[in-house]
């Protein structure tokens, strides 16, 4: 009685807890259907009066939504490819490779994590601006394309030293070469670490806001995150429009998270076994 007791009471600290977190999200989805004035009203309405699903249609026609959306996708791919492919090239060569300075090397990848991303902001901002690739979008897609970041190749590097040697030795055996082990033998055992990265690499891209804001100008190449900010007026803003399209904006990454939940959890749980 006393075991089950706990659980309860667990239960109940769990369900508060998940409780607490969905609520700034139905604020947002019960905002979005809501007039203006209802979201202000005092007391706080629960629940809207009349379920404005216009609100989503609207949004498409006062901002340029299907652009944004757009231009979002032409970074996303590409800097998810670059992201999922040389991270785990490089978590590869940390786990399995031999060469001079390795973990040197590998301490000077994890010491970049350390700095706050205003640290190398100006000099980042000056370097593209010397190239001449401000408003462009090389400087969101290029650099995803050497590793995707230190978080990722430490990542990736762990999963694979999670799996047991005794397969590479099994291949060079038959007389395969590293490349072919990398592509045969280790990338598909790896599925789930690759899931966790393209859905980190995804969540990033997809809500990201101040890159775009540092290196785009014209508003035809601002992605969805940038966009969004031209429903907010000087004076007034449609807080119903903006809940509504950040709802819209929200739903893409819920969908993504709920369809590998799976792997994405595995993934998680299963990185860092072997350090």
């Amino acid at each position: 009685m006393r075991s089950r007791g706990w659980k309860i009471a667990a239960y109940c600290l769990l369900l508060f807890g998940a409780t607490l977190s969905l609520l700034p999200f139905f604020w947002m989805v019960r905002s979005a259907l809501m007039t203006s004035s209802e979201i202000f009203q005092f007391p706080p309405k629960m629940l809207p009066d009349h379920w404005l699903w216009g609100n989503f249609i609207e949004i498409f026609e006062v901002v340029e939504f299907g652009l944004y959306v757009k231009n979002t996708l032409f970074i996303l791919i590409p800097v998810l490819i670059g992201t999922v492919l040389t991270s785990c090239m490089c978590g590869f060569g940390f786990a399995r490779l031999q060469f001079p300075g390795k973990n040197i090397w590998f301490t000077l990848i994890i010491a970049t994590m350390m700095l706050p991303p205003a640290v190398t902001l100006i000099p980042t901002f000056m370097l593209w601006t010397e190239l001449g690739a401000i408003n462009t979008y090389w400087p969101l897609v290029f650099p995803s394309f050497f590793g995707g970041g230190g978080f990722f190749i430490f990542l990736m590097r762990q999963f694979f030293m999670s799996i047991p040697r005794e397969l590479d030795e099994a291949a060079l055996i038959d007389g395969a070469n590293y490349v072919q082990i990398f592509v045969f033998v280790l990338l598909p055992l790896v599925k789930p670490a690759l899931l966790v990265v393209a859905f980190f690499t995804f969540t990033n891209v997809w809500n990201d806001f101040f890159g775009p804001l540092i290196y785009l100008n014209d508003e035809s190449l601002f992605t969805l995150a940038l966009g969004l900010l031209q429903l907010q007026g000087t004076y007034t803003s449609d807080w119903n429009l903006i809940m509504a399209a950040a709802t819209a904006m929200t739903l893409p990454a819920i969908l993504v998270f709920f369809l590998g939940q799976k792997y994405f959890v595995e993934g998680v749980t299963l990185t860092g076994i072997k350090g």
